[in-house]
């Protein structure tokens, strides 16, 4: 919600780029870098801050629905999993695969409703979003494998990185995004739209993606990345309990789905266990 009432006076780019610098400064003059190498630190800062939002932006500035993109870019689980298996050798259980099979019919289910519900995406805003969850795979795995086996400062992490996408990002909006009117847009903002700035780089980003990349680094890969999931399920929820929306059966299925799924992936080697137990 942020990020579609934001671009409403603000183009993709530079809200994005407002994000990060706000996520960067001025915690940076107070937090000590990361040890962790400045490769490692800037590849995250592209993947996530340039790559994944700039891209998700402006998806949605290009009419890819906001609760669709939610949904679609769930896919950044399955690219995760794929790649850390790839790259860092993890290895999945088989009740991380079923878990993450069936919380994937549940996100399908879902998508299906909005779609048959008469929700409009456009092409390349719906492949905008697909190279959005890559590349926030992309920063999972980076994040994994620069924290190695210290305990490094995940917020430290995020607040370093968060250096790196504002430039690329401004330079992109000045030249896509009509140039000095970019910079008008952005003077004139309202205080609604700054307050969708702060949220997301204060709340979103420091705080979600610090204990994102925390979990990550903490646990196996196959077992965190599923929880990604939750996202459009608490969405819906806070919709209902917030805003009076009802779910249909679907929409309802679709979300035990993914509960479900997920109770499969922490709990599942566990819960056989204790059911051959009492046979």
């Amino acid at each position: 919600m942020p990020i579609k009432v934001g671009l409403r006076e603000v183009p993709p780019f530079a809200l994005a780029a407002l994000r990060f610098f706000f996520a960067a400064v001025p915690l940076v003059f107070f937090i000590r870098r990361p040890r962790m190498p400045w490769l490692d630190i800037a590849g995250y800062g592209l993947a996530i801050g340039v790559a994944q939002f700039g891209l998700l932006f402006l998806a949605i500035k290009l009419g890819m629905p906001a609760g669709l993109s939610s949904l679609v870019i769930q896919l950044q689980v399955f690219f995760t999993i794929g790649l850390a298996i790839a790259f860092l050798g993890d290895r999945l259980q088989r009740h991380n695969l079923i878990g993450a099979a069936i919380a994937a019919a549940g996100i399908v289910l879902l998508a299906a409703f909005k779609l048959a519900s008469g929700m409009e995406s456009t092409f390349i805003g719906f492949v905008l979003v697909i190279v959005a969850a890559f590349a926030w795979a992309v920063g999972n795995v980076i994040a994994k494998h620069a924290a190695g086996a210290h305990e490094p400062d995940m917020f430290a992490l995020i607040v370093w990185s968060s250096l790196i996408p504002p430039l690329p990002l401004a330079v992109l909006s000045y030249a896509f995004e009509g140039g000095p009117a970019v910079w008008h847009a952005v003077a004139s903002a309202g205080a609604l739209t700054w307050a969708c700035v702060f949220v997301l780089a204060w709340g979103a980003t420091l705080f979600g993606f610090a204990s994102w990349a925390a979990l990550l680094h903490r646990y196996p890969t196959g077992l965190i990345a599923p929880f990604a999931l939750l996202i459009p399920v608490s969405g819906l929820a806070s919709g209902a309990i917030l805003l009076g929306e009802s779910l249909a059966p679907v929409q309802a299925l679709g979300a035990i789905l993914v509960f479900a799924g997920l109770v499969e992936n922490v709990f599942g080697a566990e819960l056989r266990t204790w059911l051959a137990r009492w046979r």
